[in-house]
């Protein structure tokens, strides 16, 4: 993909920051973002509250590609105002961005628009998957398929639209994953969390930005999309990969009622780390897509290869 004008809606986060600089390389770059910063190469910055069309629309103008990735972070505790605000965001940028394509002469070719791998049921019995995957009704729940919803309901004749359930997302920049699960690694607390039974659903970065470019140039891709490797592992395999990779044979392991504890001194929830998540990419493997990293040793290690010892070792 080259010389394409791709707007990434909330772009500074973990994963925008990653596909910005991803698509950056060959392609103009129009993030949206409430705290605007200076132009750097072929990445440049637009003002936008998220919630409502503005002078904000004009950017989208003529577009190629536009990717939603806006949302409050549901790394936090579940009360009122953060389920609100977990949920509004959302939903509401959704809303936001499809009232701004209606008034365009040139609306963007392609929509992704993101949701979560968590929009399944926690599954220990049996994968999940585009065709056959079961719709839960929790809170993190409620919150993708309102998001979706939101998003289906736009009808925009000039525009094809995706939705991609990502799963967890793991890479090298600043804001993902990876740090805090590094830093548990590299003081001896990189055991299991739970029993560790629970399924762990997957994605390197490097996979979600082929995914996202094998769908805007694929004509009949549209409607839903796992965005997950197609070998998710256990947690308690997940983490003795991660161990190898960094080279620290042992871990402690997590007991759920210490993981209450550390979930409310920081401010968040278990679910993140005890729902079983077991996706599976069926659509994207039927349709051709050859995945870069299908299994976790390869990610892991090569995720490693991008970071200096010491951001898992105390030596």
């Amino acid at each position: 993909m080259e010389n394409k004008r791709i707007i990434i809606a909330a772009g500074t986060g973990f994963i925008g920051k990653s596909l910005a600089t991803c698509f950056g390389k060959h392609n103009d770059i129009i993030i949206l973002t409430r705290q605007v910063r200076p132009a750097t190469g072929r990445i440049s910055y637009v003002q936008w509250d998220g919630k409502k069309p503005g002078t904000w629309c004009e950017a989208l103008e003529g577009a190629d590609l536009l990717i939603n990735l806006t949302g409050k972070s549901v790394n936090c505790r579940y009360n009122t105002t953060n389920k609100r605000i977990v949920l509004e965001s959302r939903v509401n940028a959704t809303r936001a961005l499809g009232a701004a394509i209606r008034t365009l002469k040139n609306p963007p070719a392609v929509w992704i628009n993101a949701s979560s791998a968590t929009i399944y049921r926690h599954a220990e019995d049996r994968p999940m998957d585009e065709f056959n995957g079961e719709i839960a009704n929790d809170f993190s729940v409620q919150v993708c398929t309102q998001w979706e919803q939101a998003f289906n309901d736009i009808t925009l004749p000039c525009t094809r639209k995706i939705v991609l359930r990502i799963g967890i997302t793991l890479g090298w920049e600043s804001g993902g994953v990876m740090q805090p699960y590094l830093r548990l690694v590299k003081f001896g607390l990189g055991g299991y969390q739970g029993h560790g039974r629970q399924m762990y659903t997957w994605i390197h970065i490097t996979d979600v930005c082929r995914m996202i470019e094998w769908l805007y140039e694929n004509d009949h891709s549209e409607g839903v999309y796992n965005c997950t490797a197609p070998f998710p592992v256990t947690n308690r395999a997940f983490m003795k990969t991660l161990r190898e990779a960094a080279s620290h044979p042992f871990g402690l392991p997590a007991p759920v009622p210490l993981l209450k504890i550390g979930a409310l001194l920081i401010g968040t929830e278990t679910e993140l780390l005890l729902k079983s998540r077991w996706v599976l990419p069926s659509r994207s493997l039927q349709e051709g897509f050859v995945f870069a990293f299908p299994e976790i040793k390869a990610a892991c290690e090569d995720i490693l290869a991008h970071l200096p010892r010491s951001a898992y070792h105390l030596y």
